[in-house]
């Protein structure tokens, strides 16, 4: 229902429905709509945390665990969670409940993307004075192509664009140029 049409459209009522059971019942879990619209964005995001960038890299290099990450999450199977992401950023302004859990989101999605290049660094492949910043930097590059996706023109755009977290992290983290794309190559 999010994904489809919006956070602002879950109310309990509209679950309830879903689930064919009473309103009451989705009310006892959720006493308001937005607690319960805060525990949906924040399931779905932190699930497509783990499935884009899982804490174990089963044994890939820092970079080639890097770059599948870069490629999956610029790809059109991404959309929808980029599209979820700017609606709860969005409506967050208004409902504190989902402000906490955006907050919460992008701290983990930050500190696993920064854990990631700091192993990356220790064991050589990459080079950044400050994990963080270069993480962040990725993730705002990210947050950018997300506005794309809104805007139903990203397929007009040159090749170079859907490019950009790759070239920001190479650059930010020391890599030539081709190093991210190369390795995300199968």
């Amino acid at each position: 229902m999010a994904l489809a049409e919006g956070l602002e459209c879950i109310t309990l009522r509209r679950v309830a429905e879903e689930l064919a059971v009473r309103p009451g019942l989705i009310s006892h879990y959720f006493p308001a709509a937005d607690d319960l619209v805060a525990e949906a964005y924040g399931t779905a995001v932190g699930s497509e945390l783990d499935e884009l960038l899982p804490a174990d890299r089963a044994g890939a290099t820092p970079t080639r665990h890097l770059a599948r990450f870069l490629t999956r999450t610029t790809g059109e199977a991404y959309d929808d969670i980029s599209r979820l992401w700017l609606n709860a950023r969005h409506l967050s302004r208004y409902r504190p409940a989902l402000r906490a859990r955006v907050a919460a989101q992008e701290t983990a999605w930050r500190d696993r993307l920064e854990g990631l290049i700091r192993e990356g660094v220790q064991e050589g492949e990459f080079r950044t004075a400050d994990p963080l910043v270069a993480a962040i930097q990725i993730l705002v590059v990210l947050d950018g192509l997300a506005m794309l996706v809104n805007s139903g023109t990203s397929a007009d755009d040159p090749p170079a664009v859907r490019l950009l977290p790759l070239t920001t992290a190479e650059r930010e983290l020391g890599l030539p140029a081709g190093a991210l794309t190369d390795a995300a190559a199968p």
